[in-house]
């Protein structure tokens, strides 16, 4: 069991390591648990642009959902 979790928490480092700067911003907002609304505020961009983020890094993390999506980082920080 412990293999099968390193294995996935190396797989999870790999993909945020191929998040764009903005993904990580983004996904930085989700773990904050800010709606798009506010991330978008805070960076400047459009709503419609946070979203077109999250589906994106939701893809690279493949993960479902923006609670998934926080608890994978969340998950890679802790074994840290």
């Amino acid at each position: 069991m412990t293999t099968e979790i390193r294995t996935t928490d190396r797989a999870l480092g790999t993909a945020l390591g191929g998040l764009t700067p903005t993904q990580l911003r983004v996904l930085e907002g989700v773990n904050s648990g800010l709606l798009n609304k506010q991330i978008a505020f805070d960076l400047g961009i459009a709503e419609a642009t946070v979203k077109a983020h999250m589906t994106a890094l939701m893809r690279k993390l493949n993960v479902h959902n923006r609670t998934q999506a926080a608890l994978a980082i969340q998950a890679l920080r802790a074994g840290d």
